[in-house]
């Protein structure tokens, strides 16, 4: 397989993903304006304060996504005079050479889960984080290729883009509540023909409220797994040594322990799945965090480079 190929496929599929998540908030946001009575000075004046609110809630997301999400797994930042941790800067110094990159903050959480993820807005300002679990069964080569995975979702932009998908998630599930709520609270005639039409919209409203989340997250999922097999191939180029991943996954496959600081809000950040325990039946593949692992073995497997 050629993994350049397989970088150019993946990111053209990304942008079609962030293309139909545009189009479900503009479908949201011109049902939201309907509601409020159309372009009348009303309409737009709640959706001014509305977009106000939004705003906000994306700068603080964007900027502090990466203390946010440390802060909420439990991770603590490591030093490189630190004797426990030298290997670890050793390995993610040698990637940054490679790659041409600024080493990031290096973070670990206290779990012999095997499992690790990069978060941040931009290469400058990034960490990675990997867990002790890591250090602790992992090989030399191996963390190493998973390093360099993590530093390949920091080189892409990555980071950045699972932000702001999970700002665009935030945002479209604000939106189909808020319907929901306006729907709700805007019934002030109670003849037959407005109750008819109001039923209609509460109905409407009930059934975006139910699919929005669903929705969006089913994009945002599939944003994810298609950066992991973009991640997976950087690391092959940036090691030269796909095998070395391959096995760190398998390891991380056969490792049963949940990663307890994880939950379904931070989930698709990490290298694989860290909830072990959770197995949709309904429209599993769709709201899967990451690509089959046993897929992105065989892959890394059969790559050339």
């Amino acid at each position: 397989m050629d993994f350049y190929k397989q970088i150019a496929d993946n990111k053209r599929m990304t942008y079609v993903l962030f293309f139909a998540f545009f189009i479900l908030i503009g479908v949201l946001a011109t049902f939201l304006a309907l509601i409020l009575g159309g372009l009348n000075i009303y309409g737009l004046t709640y959706l001014t304060i509305f977009g106000i609110f939004i705003i906000i809630y994306a700068l603080i997301s964007y900027y502090f996504c990466d203390s946010i999400v440390t802060a909420v797994s439990g991770a603590v930042e490591t030093k490189a005079d630190d004797p426990k941790y030298k290997q670890l800067h050793n390995i993610v110094e040698e990637m940054c050479i490679a790659s041409g990159m600024k080493k990031p903050r290096i973070f670990v959480i206290n779990d012999t889960a095997i499992n690790a993820f990069a978060t941040g807005r931009d290469p400058e300002h990034a960490i990675v984080c990997v867990t002790t679990g890591c250090m602790q069964f992992l090989l030399r080569d191996e963390l190493q290729g998973v390093i360099a995975h993590e530093l390949t979702h920091i080189k892409n932009y990555d980071i950045r883009t699972m932000t702001i998908a999970a700002v665009l998630v935030g945002v479209a599930v604000l939106l189909s509540d808020l319907i929901l709520r306006i729907t709700l609270f805007s019934r002030r005639d109670s003849d037959s023909k407005n109750s008819g039409a109001w039923i209609v919209l509460l109905v409407f409203a009930l059934i975006l409220a139910a699919l929005t989340p669903l929705i969006a997250n089913g994009i945002k999922f599939a944003v994810s797994r298609k950066a992991e097999y973009i991640a997976d191939a950087g690391s092959a180029e940036m090691t030269r040594n796909p095998l070395a991943l391959a096995s760190a996954l398998e390891k991380i496959s056969k490792d049963k322990e949940p990663l307890e600081a994880a939950n379904k809000a931070t989930a698709h950040m990490y290298i694989a799945n860290p909830l072990k325990n959770t197995k949709g039946l309904w429209l599993k593949g769709m709201f899967q965090t990451h690509p089959d692992i046993n897929d992105r073995i065989s892959i890394l497997r059969g790559m050339k480079v």
